[in-house]
């Protein structure tokens, strides 16, 4: 017995070894495929109770479960999750006798981020009708264009927006559109005040028969692009998309006892459903903030003893750009869920900040694959594992950049990208994961639609991203296709080349993107900057980085100063109308930089250098 138990024991020992030296992810990875399970198992029950079981019900639950728990802290007020249900139920009667809204009629929200947008949707969502979330920075033609692409009738918006909605009120008018403004009063003819409308009526909770026939693949919102390429483009959320993205939370180890912050925007996916439903589907307390600011994000965590915070984009490196101070790690922070961080920021950012666990993810608003990184590995956006792979199928595929197609084989068929080998991500479009499309907009549905992949007749969504999987199995973002360029025959990603330009003293931030040179091919590289505070460009700094640390193809031969860089609403960066100007200096009035390999430094883009370089006099 004693041999037994030594000779067992001896084994778990080696085992033990044995995956600590081999697979060291193990642990985590197990944790991850029972949180996904776990959560796959609840949204199957969900799909199967009748009636439909949503996020709106879970939120009611939770009504019942603590209702005088705080929900949201906002501007030194508090608002329980009673309180709130009660506001939503006003909100809706008064939405119900002012407008005859009705199950499945769309509404346009125009709001900021204030309560106000939450119980407003929980009233319409009592409703059964889906909500279109507005980018509050969208003015006229887009402005309309986003509001024509949902079929809505009814625009809810506040007081500080009303002037944009006032520039395209005579439109709105023609098309019929009905106009709420949340204020007890409005002189303006076509706007009509609600908020008189909301205090009085009844808190009383409504009938579930108003949303009787939602089911799990009825629209619960629509949400858009964040408009990098051009105009926003609608995209249809179903009642399943918002489970799936309000389980990011728990997946990311967030517990009933977390308090969340939010400090993006309501409008976009990130704000409302991994941060605001994901906190319903949690039961958690929100802090929400009208918008991202780096100098009160501490004080503000210090304050509400915030421990889960959200980034996106650029967000954090504003952190790490805030003036160092004493107490940095006095916070009880520890997860950051989020997007779009660099490298270089991220370890910056844990070592002011401490030891938080960020969960960097991957994922798009209308896509069907994404990725979360639950093991915290800088610069990974997640990792392939098989239970995943198996309940949502994807692949990596080569992509010509050139051509800015799928590369294919003789019989037509897509091929698949190496281990290590940067490749297209696409998400197989099945039943279990769905690629819904745009509203209004057939055309750029279907070119999300790639066909005969990797057999005739199968579908893929194409996420339009270029990826990449080591041999450990990490996921790394690499480009957005049309981001990346191709110059010398070689392939640029310009995120890379961003992260080498703000390793340099003078630079503050950088937008990387090609640019067309008659009678060359391809795209040269150009970059738009702007400077840390005080500082001037400097030239020869610049030139020495560059050339330490890029090819020769990789580097921009192009710089171009600017105040401030223009961003979407999520921190993004434009780059459609940096492409079209290019680098003529008699049309740029910003500072204009060449690279002269000559000088060995970068020099001031003179017409005369400019009529050189068109002429093929100077050769790039």
């Amino acid at each position: 017995m004693y041999i037994c138990f030594s000779v067992l024991a001896g084994l778990a020992v080696l085992c033990f070894f044995y995956i600590s030296a081999f697979c060291p992810h193990f642990g985590e990875d197990f944790a991850y495929i029972l949180r996904s399970i776990k959560c796959g198992i609840r949204l199957t029950k969900y799909k199967k109770i009748k009636p439909f079981y949503s996020i709106l019900d879970c939120f009611l639950d939770a009504v019942k479960r603590h209702p005088k728990k705080i929900f949201v802290h906002f501007e030194g007020r508090s608002y329980t999750y009673g309180e709130v249900d009660k506001q939503s139920n006003k909100v809706a009667r008064a939405l119900q006798a002012e407008a005859r809204l009705k199950e499945g009629d769309t509404v346009a929200l125009f709001l900021a981020n204030e309560p106000s947008f939450i119980w407003t949707w929980l009233g319409l969502a009592k409703l059964g009708c889906p909500a279109a979330l507005l980018n509050f920075n969208i003015r006229s033609k887009s402005l309309l264009h986003c509001f024509s692409c949902c079929g809505a009738k009814v625009i809810i918006t506040s007081s500080e927006l009303q002037d944009a909605v006032e520039e395209v009120l005579p439109t709105l008018r023609e098309q019929g559109i009905s106009v709420y403004l949340m204020s007890d009063s409005c002189s303006v003819q076509g706007i009509t005040a609600l908020s008189d409308k909301i205090s009085k009526a009844s808190d009383q909770p409504l009938s579930r028969d108003l949303r009787a026939n939602i089911h799990i693949r009825s629209t619960a919102l629509y949400i858009y692009t964040s408009g990098t390429t051009g105009l926003p483009k609608a995209a249809i959320v179903t009642h399943e998309r918002v489970w799936a993205a309000s389980f990011l939370q728990s997946i990311s180890g967030v517990t009933a006892e977390d308090i969340f912050y939010i400090n993006l925007p309501l409008y976009h996916s990130a704000g409302f459903l991994i941060g605001m439903t994901g906190a319903i589907e949690r039961g958690i307390t929100i802090v929400l903030k009208r918008k991202f600011s780096a100098s009160q994000f501490w004080d503000d965590c210090r304050k509400y003893d915030i421990t889960v915070m959200q980034y996106i984009g650029e967000t954090l490196r504003y952190l790490c750009n805030t003036p160092k101070k004493d107490d940095e790690k006095n916070h009880k922070v520890r997860i950051a869920i989020g997007n779009g961080v660099r490298t270089d920021v991220w370890s910056e950012f844990l070592h002011r900040f401490g030891d938080i666990k960020v969960r960097e993810l991957y994922a798009a608003t209308e896509g069907n694959i994404g990725f979360v990184n639950y093991t915290s590995k800088i610069g990974a956006v997640g990792r392939v594992n098989f239970v995943h792979r198996f309940f949502f199928p994807y692949t990596l595929i080569k992509f010509d950049i050139e051509k800015e197609e799928p590369v294919r084989d003789s019989q037509g068929l897509c091929i698949k990208a190496a281990v290590g080998e940067t490749g297209l991500l696409v998400g197989r479009v099945t039943k279990r994961s769905p690629f819904v499309g745009y509203a209004g907009n057939k055309e750029q549905t279907e070119k999300k639609r790639l066909r005969d992949v990797l057999k005739k007749g199968d579908l893929y969504f194409n996420t339009g991203d270029l990826l990449r999987f080591d041999k450990e199995n990490f996921v790394y973002f690499q480009d957005r296709v049309g981001d990346t360029f191709r110059w010398k025959g070689e392939n640029v990603a310009t995120s890379e080349v961003a992260d080498i330009l703000t390793m340099v003293h003078c630079i503050l931030e950088a937008n990387v993107y090609g640019v067309k040179v008659e009678g060359h091919e391809g795209r040269v590289g150009m970059a738009a900057l702007t400077l840390e505070e005080g500082q001037k460009f400097d030239c020869s700094a610049t030139y020495t980085q560059v050339v330490n640390y890029l090819p020769a193809y990789a580097r921009p031969r192009f710089i171009r100063i600017q105040p401030c860089l223009e961003m979407t609403g999520t921190f993004k960066m434009k780059k459609v109308k940096l492409v079209e100007e290019g680098f003529n200096p008699a049309h740029i009035k910003d500072p204009l930089y060449f690279l002269d390999p000559e000088k060995k430094t970068y020099v001031p883009l003179t017409e005369e250098i400019y009529r050189a370089i068109v002429s093929k006099e100077v050769k790039l």
